[in-house]
This record gives C-alpha cells, structure tokens and sequence, in this order.
C-alpha cells in the first residue's frame, strides 16, 4: 500500500516537472478525445440513415400498379393495370415469403368537424397496416381497425395527431365524428408517429373504403411484410419472383418496367447495414491507431520521466529507500497522470459529442417532416472506460519497464547517470 507522503511527493514530483505532465497528460487526452469523436460521428451517421426506416417495418415491400408498357398475348400496351381480391389472394398463396399484407386504397378527400376542415389522404387498409408501418397508438389515445371492423364494414376513422391538432384544436378527437363527404365517421384511434411528409392522414377499414368509394374493388397499391430475405441476392430473387406472379396475374410482359413498380424496404436496409458496417470498422481502425499513437506518446514521455529519474532512484536506494517503493512511486505517478488526462479528455469527447446532439435535436424540432442524415452521435460509456483503462495500464506499463529497470542499478553507478 501507499502513504499520503508518497502521494504528497508525487504530486511535488508533477509539479516541479510541468511541462513533462502535462506532455504525457495530452497525449492521453487527445488520444481518448479523438476516439470518441470519431466513433460519435460514426454512430450520428448511422442512427440518422437508420432511423429513416422507421416509417415502416425494415422488412417492408410495397408495390404500385402502373401502365403496360408492351404488347402481351394479343393485349395492347397503355393498359391501366389495378389490383382487386385476386392479387391479394396470389400474394398470400403463391409467395411464401409473404408474412402477412393489406392492400391500401388512397383518397384525397375533405375531412370536416364543424367550422374546421381540411384535405387530407384516406388510406383504407387491414388492421395489419399498423405493424407493417409502424403506426403508433399511445395509451388513451384509442385504438386502430380491427377484424370486427372489417366484417361489419364499420365506418370508423384513425387519424394522425397531425388532423387531431388542426381539427379538433388540441381537444381529444377519441369518441367524436369527423364529416367525409356527406358520411360521418366516428373517430376511434390517434396515430401519434410522426410523419416526415404531408399533413397527415386518416384510416378507415379496407372494406370500408372498398364498398363506399371502390364499388368496383379496384386499388393501386399492395404492402406486406416479408420473411426468410437476410441478403441482398435473396431480396432480389423474391422481386423477380414477386414481378412473375404480378405479370401473370394482371396479364403483362415480366420486362414491362411501367406495369409495376416495386420498392423492397428490406433489401435497401440490408445494403444500408452494410455500408455501416464498412464505416464502423473503418472508424475502428482509425480510432485504434489514434489509441495506439496516445499510448506511444504516453510511454515514451515515461520513459524519460524515469531515465531522468535514475540519478534520484540511486539516491533513494542509498539511503536505505526499499526497490519495492520507488517501483510503487514511478507506477501510482503513471496512474494518476493518465487517469487525471483520461478522464479530461473523455468528458471534453462526451461534451462535444452531447452538444453537437443537442444542436441536432433543435433543428430537428424545427423541421420535423425533414429526413435525417445525423442523430445522436453518442458514444456508449462501456467503450470509453475501455479506452481510457488501456491508456492507463500503457501508462503503468510504461513506467514500470524502465523503472524496473532503474531500481536494478548499483546505488553508485546511478548517481553517475546524467
């Protein structure tokens, strides 16, 4: 163990010798600073591109009917091709990947509660649109369309917080009725997930929106979630084979780029994740060097600490001073450099890191419908304490060597050193 005189003597050692504490102490906090910097900007970078996949499920796929571009068996192109009962029944059956998919039919429509009124866009939609869009219903904010819904073709609405505010003038809008053409629906559910575009949205039950303004039960999109599709190559093989049961169903050309248009969600996550993969281990590596370059810095600065030190260890071991000690002194000095340094470069890294979050989210809150590129670029503390324990046992390594070293001197032949 150590005495207050040992570490009163340390500090009256750190003293007198300033410029060289305070060399070894900046390579510490640079190196620690800089870590953390550039893991926070890799994280800001990947939080931000990840957290635009929160509109909907990552393993989301949409399509959208278009126009027949060619000619297929003795039909001519210009078709306008729409989807019915009959696609969302081959989706289920002949796609395996499928998990579970809604059609959705859009509508833009006047929604009316008494002097106030807006446009807005009627999505009518499956129960299970709320997962596969990741809607959100809060606690006593309602609910959303369910099965019984559907059987009864009940006219019920969800509408986002969005139509909520401008509608219903902060009040609740659970329980009321909101006027759609000359059809009142009651209000049964509050989406309270931000939308980046638009001025909101209101869902009422597919069948619903199929028997009041589909009589014809024609509609232009499908959506489901899929499962099994963890790469690229097997994402691309579900879009063929989802294009080949569209192109037989709706009678197109499978080559006909205008007769469908599919966006896989899941595939553009995986490439997503991989490229943020490509940038943490990049980040990593610069990081170690970085790490690698401060525990450089550190040893040597302690090395000529200690080599200028070996004068004095010849005097203590001559008056009768235990190698043990002088071994402890040269350590505890090496810890309380790089923990003192350590812990200044990690709170000025975890400083800018929380301030550049904090600016972000500021101008996040300014502009909410925007997509983010850049979200909280912290940097979890488990990593820092690593960093910051591997500089400090460098730090102890690096005295102790030469120290060692040091202490091994014949009594006279250091007091020769210069």
């Amino acid at each position: 163990m150590f005495s207050i005189n040992t570490i009163e003597e340390i500090f009256s050692s750190l003293k007198h010798n300033k410029l060289r504490t305070v060399l070894t102490g900046l390579s510490v906090s640079w190196g620690i600073f800089i870590l953390i910097v550039l893991l926070g900007a890799g994280n800001g970078l990947k939080n931000g591109v990840t957290s635009n996949f929160s509109e909907r499920a990552t393993n989301t796929v949409q399509m959208w009917a278009g126009n027949s571009s060619l000619p297929y068996k003795g039909l001519k192109s210009g078709r306008s091709l729409n989807f019915g009962e009959k696609q969302l029944s081959d989706v289920d059956n002949e796609l395996v990947e499928s998990d579970s998919q809604t059609g959705v039919i859009e509508k833009q429509l006047t929604l009316t509660n008494g002097s106030e009124y807006g446009m807005y866009g009627i999505k009518g939609v499956n129960p299970n649109y709320l997962q596969i869009f990741n809607l959100k219903i809060d606690a006593g904010d309602g609910r959303f369309v369910n099965n019984l819904d559907m059987k009864s073709s009940s006219k019920v609405m969800v509408i986002d917080k969005k139509v909520e505010e401008v509608l219903f003038k902060g009040k609740s809008a659970i329980g009321k009725y909101l006027k759609v053409g000359p059809l009142m629906f009651r209000v049964i559910g509050v989406n309270s997930k931000k939308e980046r575009w638009g001025n909101g949205s209101a869902y009422i039950p597919f069948t619903t929106a199929q028997y009041i303004f589909n009589p014809d039960h024609k509609f232009y999109s499908i959506a489901m979630t899929v499962k099994g599709l963890e790469t690229k190559e097997a994402n691309e093989v579900f879009d063929d084979k989802l294009k080949s049961t569209m192109s037989k169903s709706l009678r197109f050309d499978p080559k006909d780029t205008q007769a469908l248009w599919v966006r896989n969600f899941q595939r553009q996550y995986i490439e997503t994740q991989k490229i943020f993969q490509g940038i943490t281990i990049f980040v990593s590596i610069i990081g170690i060097f970085t790490l690698i370059a401060g525990i450089v810095g550190v040893s040597n600065i302690m090395l000529v600490s200690v080599k200028e030190r070996t004068r004095e260890i010849g005097i203590r071991k001559a008056i009768g001073a235990p190698p043990s000690s002088i071994l402890r002194s040269v350590i505890i000095e090496a810890i309380i450099i790089t923990t003192i340094f350590g812990y200044i470069g990690m709170m000025m890294g975890i400083g800018l890191t929380e301030m550049v979050n904090y600016f972000l989210e500021q101008s996040a809150a300014g502009t909410p419908d925007g997509p983010q590129v850049f979200k909280n670029p912290t940097v979890a503390l488990s990593y820092v304490l690593i960093s910051t324990g591997i500089l400090i046992f460098s730090g102890v390594i690096a005295g102790y060597m030469p120290a060692r070293r040091a202490v091994r001197i014949k009594p006279i032949e250091a007091m020769r050193e210069e």
